[in-house]
C-alpha cells in the first residue's frame, strides 16, 4: 500500500541508516536491475535500516510505472516524480532533499558505477571518511572522443577552479548526514554536485574502480549537456574567465598601441601605410575578441539574473513511499 508524501522529507532525517539517491530519465529498463543489486549491497552492510529514493526527472517511458511497482511491493523505496525534466543536476538535488539516512550514497541509474562497492566505501566512512567519492581507472563501453573529452575537461576544470575538484569523479559518492545537511544549504540553481561537495571540505578520500558499460538504455548526456555541465562548473566555481577577458583587454590594447606608433612613424617618416587588407584584419580580431570577453560577461550576469529570481530548484508532482505501521513515531 503506498501514501502521498508532503516535501521536503519523506521522514525525519537520519531516522534509517543508509539512503541511496537515484535520479532517472528513461530508466525503465535498469530499475529493477539496479533495485536488485543495490538492495542487495544495503542489506549486506545494514540489514533492513535503508531505502532508495529514485526520482523520476518527467520520464516520458514507464521508468515511474517501474518505480511506483517497486513502492507497492513493500520494498524500502521512495519514489519522487518531477513535474518535468529538470536536468540531471536538479533531479538529483530533489533526492537528496527526501534523503532521510544517516549517510547518503549517489548513484546513477545506469548501472555504470557498481553498488557492490557500497561496502568498501562504508569502511573508508567508519574510519573517519565524511564523503568516500569514485575515481574512475578506466571507462568502458564509452568512445575514444568522450573519454579523451572527459579526461581534458576534468583538468582543464582543475586549472581553471579555486577549489580542487578530484579528476576523473563523478556524482558515485557516500556523504555522511553532516555533509549532505551542508550541501542542502546551498541554495544556487546552477548546480555542479560534485564541484559542490568538493567545496563543502570536511574529509574525502577516493576509491578507484573502472566504471563499466550501461546496463540498458542510451546516454542521457549528449554533447550538449555535457558542453552546458562543464559551463556550469567553470562559471560555479572560478573568476578566472573575467581575468581572462581583462588580459585580453590589456593584451590587444598594447596591440593596438603599438600599432598606432608605428602609424604614426611611418606618416612622420613619410612612409605610406600599404593597403587596408592588414587594418581589416586587426579590426576582425579585435571585434572577435571584444564578442569572447562580452559573451564571457554575459555568461556571468545571465547566471545572476536567474538566482536573483529566486525560484524552487525543482517542483515535485508526486512522491510516494511505503506506507509504515501506525506506531511509527515518524506518522
Amino acid at each position: 500500500m503506498t501514501h502521498t508524501v508532503s516535501p521536503p522529507f519523506a521522514h525525519p532525517p537520519g531516522s534509517c541508516r543508509l539512503s541511496v539517491v537515484v535520479p532517472c530519465y528513461n530508466e525503465q529498463d535498469a530499475v529493477m536491475e539496479l533495485h536488485r543489486r543495490v538492495s542487495t549491497a544495503c542489506q549486506g552492510v545494514v540489514g533492513a535500516s535503508y531505502e532508495v529514493v529514485f526520482v523520476d526527472d518527467g520520464s516520458n517511458d514507464r521508468t515511474w510505472e517501474r518505480i511506483g511497482g517497486l513502492v507497492s511491493s513493500g520494498a524500502s523505496v521512495v519514489g519522487v516524480r518531477l513535474s518535468r525534466n529538470h536536468g540531471h543536476q536538479l533531479a538529483l538535488s530533489a533526492g537528496l532533499t527526501f534523503a532521510r539516512g544517516e549517510r547518503v550514497l549517489i548513484i546513477d541509474a545506469d548501472l555504470q558505477d557498481p553498488p557492490e562497492l557500497l561496502p568498501a566505501m562504508m569502511k573508508l566512512m567508519d574510519d573517519g571518511a565524511d564523503v568516500v567519492y569514485g575515481q574512475r581507472v578506466a571507462r568502458r563501453g564509452e568512445s575514444a572522443l568522450k573519454r579523451a573529452g572527459a579526461a581534458v575537461f576534468y583538468r582543464l576544470l582543475d586549472s581553471l577552479t579555486d577549489v580542487r575538484i578530484p579528476v576523473d569523479t563523478g556524482d558515485f559518492r557516500l556523504m555522511s548526514r553532516r555533509a549532505l545537511d551542508v550541501l542542502l544549504s546551498m541554495p544556487e540553481q546552477h548546480r555542479f554536485v560534485r564541484g559542490m561537495v568538493s567545496w563543502i571540505g570536511f574529509r574525502q578520500v577516493p576509491i578507484l574502480y573502472e566504471r563499466r558499460e550501461r546496463f540498458a538504455g542510451v546516454t542521457k548526456y549528449p554533447f550538449s549537456k555535457m558542453l552546458r555541465l562543464a559551463l556550469d562548473a567553470v562559471t560555479s566555481f572560478s573568476t578566472r574567465p573575467l581575468r581572462l577577458a581583462s588580459m585580453l583587454g590589456v593584451f590587444f590594447g598594447m596591440c593596438g598601441l603599438g600599432g598606432l606608433l608605428y602609424t604614426l612613424g611611418s606618416w612622420v617618416t613619410g612612409h605610406v601605410v600599404p593597403g587596408w587588407t592588414s587594418a581589416t584584419s586587426i579590426m576582425l580580431v579585435l571585434g572577435s575578441t571584444q564578442l569572447l570577453v562580452l559573451g564571457i560577461l554575459g555568461e556571468y550576469l545571465g547566471r545572476l539574473y536567474v538566482e536573483s529570481k529566486g525560484r524552487p530548484l525543482f517542483v515535485v508532482q508526486e512522491v510516494l513511499a511505503a506506507k509504515r505501521p501506525s506506531n511509527d513515531p515518524s506518522e
